[in-house]
């Protein structure tokens, strides 16, 4: 048995108290030189005395410290390093294990459709070699490359003897490399700069080839940038100091949730990595986003007809019915009250319905434009136009729901239908020459292996793919921003409504979607007069009534430079087209107590979108006001409010109905 340890006694020497980790402070004690061998010789060897006592008023000596070139770290240090080991092996493990079980969830399933979906291998080889042929140019692109690296090393080094640097031109601001050590670190800031010069050189060499197919150059630039960006020094955890300051700060902890919110991504998407944007558990549809009220009024096979409290006591006599896009859910115009476009429609005195589409199952499959045409436009017209007793109606289409608007205008006009008045275009296109990156996406070779993916579903398109493709549009924002923060720093994602709402994706059916993307994206049959929908070839031409377009100025969904043309496809129209800044979610989400961005009206409608931009005017924040003005001179008189629950058509169930809640 131990024995407690005895007080020493008065004789005993003390012992020292043990020294600090850490380098040490006092000088080291100089190593006694080696002595020639006669001195040792002829030294004489003394006994050891005792310690002479101390001289009065003397102050002692400190012993020099031992000196000791190998300091063990405390025990504070131990057991952070050992926390820290421990939890990178957590890490990993979890990492691991995630892997193993996808690869085994995916183990009986078909090999990838086609190794190069998106046809890029004939584009880069088409590109690489127009570059071989004309060495002057590599050449010269190669001198260029040297160039800029000479200049970044020469900053380097001025940086490095202390001198202050001015920042680049080409030193612009970067989301990815916001955290202050990315510059104010040596190392990090050279890692950054040199990745930047590269990928900037890269993209640039595609860009500038100049004799191939536009379009072969443009598939090639747009995936040399998803790869560019894909090798951003940010994407990876040795080479990001923000990750790695949070994993010394957590001895790993960060690095463990990160790897647990891999892993349960990987779960979420059964064996496919699905990148949550959003905390999807914060939020339910009819609970926190939906929640304007109203009634379900009508419902069939394809959608639900929601119609939405008055917020007045009066109400314009002509309604107003809203087709949001089929590839998403309508509730982006409702998310929360503050935010929400319906209900700021219903307090400026207007009856609004909106058709809510039906999430397709495999029973959808061979549902195409005529059925969206017959059963969902004018299925809808007629009902609501029951059920508020009017003989006309305005519409709103958003999106692909506008593309669907237009076309059904041609239609009506074509039979001299006249019970829509006006019509609003939400970032919708109908002239797709100039439809922006997503026409990279409808090449046959890879329309042919979506093909095979909505074959091998049943027939219908799941959602997670269109969102794919979506976020591919936008891949440091929708993808790599997300990567980095959920699994290089262990953050969990925000509880942010829009992005949950641009996660709960629909299905779409075969036959509607391949149409879609080979006769408008593929053929622009639409704007040529040619595309063919309820038995006849429609024409915009045809249109007569008024139509208000809105684009938003960075859209890369529907450029506006594609919406300007589509405005102008209708050109026996009266056609009313404002810019507004954003993109196209909060472009047109942009509630005017917001007080955000600006937008630009221009009453003409001249051969360009840049003739139009230079002769337009801006105003500051929401265009909401300028298209409610527009809308209520074509929206009748005023009439006493109508109750949703009181009209022709019996309600069913309170809004936002059942269709809205269908998950894919």
């Amino acid at each position: 048995m131990a024995k407690r340890p005895t007080k020493a006694s008065k004789t005993e020497t003390p012992v020292a108290a043990p020294r600090k980790a850490g380098r040490p402070t006092s000088a080291k004690p100089p190593r006694p030189r080696a002595k020639k061998a006669a001195d040792a010789a002829v030294e004489p060897v003394v006994e050891a005395a005792a310690p002479s006592p101390p001289e009065p008023n003397s102050e002692p000596k400190p012993e020099a410290e031992t000196a000791n070139p190998f300091v063990m770290p405390g025990a504070e240090q131990m057991q952070a390093l050992e926390t820290l080991s421990i939890n990178i092996a957590r890490a990993a493990m979890t990492a691991q294990s995630a892997i193993a079980e996808a690869a085994l969830s995916q183990a009986d399933r078909p090999a990838a459709l086609s190794p190069d979906p998106f046809n890029v291998g004939p584009a880069m080889t088409s590109v690489m070699t127009s570059l071989a042929a004309r060495p002057d140019k590599l050449f010269s692109a190669q001198a260029d490359l040297f160039s800029r690296y000479m200049d970044l090393w020469a900053t380097t080094s001025r940086r490095a003897a202390g001198e202050t640097v001015a920042p680049s031109a080409g030193d612009r601001p970067d989301k990815r490399f916001k955290d202050p050590a990315w510059s104010e670190n040596p190392m990090f800031d050279m890692m950054r700069q040199s990745y930047l010069v590269t990928s900037d050189w890269m993209n640039g060499l595609i860009a500038s080839v100049e004799d191939v197919d536009p379009m072969t150059r443009r598939r090639a630039e747009f995936f040399t940038k998803l790869l560019t960006d894909a090798f951003s020094p940010s994407n990876f955890l040795a080479s990001n100091p923000a990750a790695l300051k949070a994993m010394a700060e957590t001895n790993g902890e960060s690095l463990v949730r990160g790897m647990q919110n891999f892993a349960a991504d990987l779960e979420r998407g059964a064996g496919k990595l699905a990148i949550s944007q959003a905390d999807y558990g914060k939020f339910v549809v009819g609970e926190n986003v939906a929640t304007a009220p109203g009634q379900v009024v009508w419902r069939d096979e394809l959608f639900e007809l929601l119609q939405f409290d008055a917020a007045t006591d009066q109400q314009y006599a002509v309604p107003l019915l809203i087709f949001p896009p089929w590839i998403n859910k309508f509730y982006i115009m409702d998310l929360q009250p503050a935010n929400s476009l319906i209900r700021w429609l219903s307090a400026q005195g207007f009856t609004v319905f909106v058709c809510s589409w039906v999430n397709p199952d495999q029973d959808k499959a061979g549902f195409g434009f005529d059925e969206y045409l017959d059963k969902g436009i004018y299925r809808a017209v007629e009902k609501v136009l029951e059920q508020t007793g009017s003989k006309t109606l305005n519409t709103v289409g958003y999106c692909i729901g506008g593309t669907l608007m237009g076309a059904a205008l041609a239609h009506m006009a074509a039979k001299k239908d006249k019970r829509v008045a006006a019509t609003t275009f939400f970032a919708a296109q109908h002239d797709f020459e100039e439809a922006g990156d997503l026409l990279l996406f409808t090449d046959e070779h890879w329309l042919s292996s979506i093909e095979q993916q909505m074959d091998e579903a049943g027939g219908v398109l799941p959602g997670a793919a269109m969102a794919e493709t979506f976020n591919a549009l936008r891949a440091n924002d929708l993808i790599w921003s997300f990567f980095v923060s959920n699994y290089l720093m262990g953050k969990s994602p925000a509880a942010f409504d829009l992005l949950f709402w641009n996660a709960d994706q629909t299905r779409m059916p075969k036959a509607l979607h391949m149409d879609y993307l080979r006769s408008m994206y593929g053929q622009n049959l639409l704007a040529k007069g040619e595309f063919g929908i309820g038995g006849l070839k429609v024409d915009l031409g045809d249109v007569t009534i008024p139509l208000y377009f809105v684009a938003s100025r960075e859209d890369h969904i529907a450029p506006m430079n594609s919406v300007y043309r589509s405005a102008r496809a209708f050109r026996n129209a009266d056609v009313t087209l404002t810019l507004g800044g954003s993109g196209h979610i909060a472009g047109i989400i942009n509630p005017p107590a917001a007080k955000k961005y600006q937008h630009w009206t221009n009453t003409a409608l001249p051969a360009t979108l840049a003739e139009w931009q230079a002769g337009a005017q801006e105003h500051p924040g929401s265009w909401w006001n300028h298209w409610a003005a527009w809308l209520k001179e074509r929206s009748g008189e005023q009439i006493p409010a109508r109750d949703p629950a009181k009209g022709p058509l019996k309600p069913l169930e309170p809004t936002p109905g059942a269709y809205v809640k269908v998950k894919s």
